[in-house]
């Protein structure tokens, strides 16, 4: 490896990538924040967002999945200086988008009344964790639309934008946390059910501020994405879909997972589950460096590509996952000195200290797989290779992550049932599985399109 070659393209990487880390951390700390403020209310406030956050995340990302399909298309078309056909492709992401964030309101009316009832957990933790559903479901419209806009935007390599729209979330979140959960101002105390109420309010203020920010913006006037309406074009939403869904069942087997998780953890109690919270919540925020060098990786081969500049896609993708690991050393040093100090933040039960602390040690085990899987994916959906990546993640979360995962936490045919801790060993079993298959499976592409060129067309 040339090492002015990997420094250039390092910062080259960091350039793009800091403002979508900074703004996935921000996002990370809005979940932060909701599970400190709940926590302070008490043990079972804490537990009900967190039961209701793997309920709600899964279903939320997995839409973002499928948006993240527009920025490799904007990317590779602008890589290709093809700017015309950007506001169409942008367009019809959003007749997506819109359809499935109102869909997420109607499916939990209908769902709710009906599982309600069958739901086996203590009534006041059951009780708050519908509540939260029922209110942050109408934040998914617009949260939906502005993820739309947020990945036109870094399509075309502009991330600022996201980063300063996250901020003014995170502005808005606290404060209305404070009021909503708490009872403050002559609003009602919602306890930690009002999380949900504070989130919808931000999504809505992150879409319109994204909107102000696209029509004003001058670095994108080239496209002109607001000059022209387009109505929904089925065969051009019939190509998203294509490249979007493998993506969006992608990250909903890997965020499922850790859902299923927490799930099957409710019956070991409230501690255990609040453990496995804060564990989960720490190593999301870490997760977000690998992540965030995964979508700027993404920009940066859809562009070569889009260019026809393989061999420089090539060295791109070596070098950022190069990059990750070194970071991911530090990252976990950090992990491993602190642990103890990092759950106090969360919470000051002594036991839920402990076990939450155990499990970040057994974090830190995987995030050097988690590098070079998100980052290998990130580099695939450049090359628009994304049904390999269904694959894989399907393979790698449920087969061999979720297998292992049930064998070691609830049954004693190994070892005795170890609880959560044997199903963090599933995760690290799972995740290191999708590092080896994705990593073979990006040097393969890497060589068809050294002789290939395989392009993807908006019609």
């Amino acid at each position: 490896m040339n090492w002015k070659t990997f420094s250039k393209q390092s910062k080259s990487l960091i350039k793009l990538a800091y403002p979508i880390l900074i703004a996935q951390l921000i996002q990370n700390l809005m979940g932060f924040s909701d599970t400190v403020m709940a926590g302070r209310v008490s043990a079972t406030d804490m537990a009900a967002v967190a039961v209701a956050s793997s309920i709600w995340l899964p279903l939320i990302l997995t839409i973002y999945g499928l948006i993240m399909a527009l920025a490799s298309i904007v990317s590779q078309l602008s890589g290709g200086g093809k700017y015309q056909d950007i506001p169409k492709a942008t367009y019809q992401t959003a007749w997506i988008a819109l359809t499935l964030g109102i869909s997420l309101i109607f499916i939990y009316y209908f769902i709710a009344p009906l599982v309600f009832e069958q739901v086996q957990i203590e009534f006041k933790l059951k009780v708050l964790m519908f509540d939260y559903l029922k209110y942050i479901v109408w934040g998914a419209p617009g949260f939906c639309l502005y993820l739309v806009l947020r990945n036109y935007c870094e399509g075309m390599s502009f991330t600022r934008p996201t980063m300063v729209i996250s901020i003014i979330g995170l502005i808005i979140n606290i404060p209305a946390n404070y009021i909503f959960i708490y009872g403050k101002f002559g609003v009602p105390e919602f306890g930690g059910a009002g999380c949900g109420i504070a989130t919808a309010m931000v999504y809505w203020a992150m879409f319109i501020s994204m909107m102000i920010y696209t029509i004003f913006a001058k670095n994108l006037k080239n496209t002109s994405l607001y000059q022209h309406f387009y109505w929904p074009d089925w065969q051009a939403i019939k190509s998203i879909l294509s490249l979007g869904l493998p993506i969006a069942f992608s990250l909903l087997f890997e965020v499922s997972l850790f859902a299923a998780v927490a799930i099957l953890l409710t019956p070991f109690g409230s501690q255990i589950v609040a453990s496995h919270q804060i564990a989960i919540n720490f190593s999301g925020l870490l997760f977000m460096v690998p992540l965030s060098l995964a979508m700027a990786v993404t920009i940066k081969v859809g562009f070569a590509v889009g260019n026809k500049e393989y061999q420089q896609a090539k060295a791109f993708c070596l070098n950022s996952i190069v990059f990750g690991l070194i970071l991911a050393v530090f990252t976990s040093i950090f992990t491993i000195i602190f642990r103890y100090e990092i759950a106090g933040i969360y919470t000051q039960d002594k036991k839920v200290i402990d076990i939450a602390a155990r499990l970040m040690f057994l974090a830190v085990l995987y995030q050097f797989s988690d590098t070079i899987q998100v980052i290998s994916a990130g580099a695939l959906r450049g090359y628009k290779d994304t049904k390999s990546i269904l694959y894989i993640t399907f393979f790698s979360y449920w087969v061999v992550g979720m297998s292992i995962g049930l064998i070691l936490g609830i049954t004693d045919w190994v070892i005795p049932k170890s609880g959560p801790y044997g199903f963090w060993i599933g995760f690290i079993s799972g995740l290191t599985t999708a590092a080896i298959l994705l990593g073979w499976r990006l040097k393969v592409m890497q060589r068809r399109f050294n002789t290939n060129s395989i392009k993807f067309k908006i019609t």
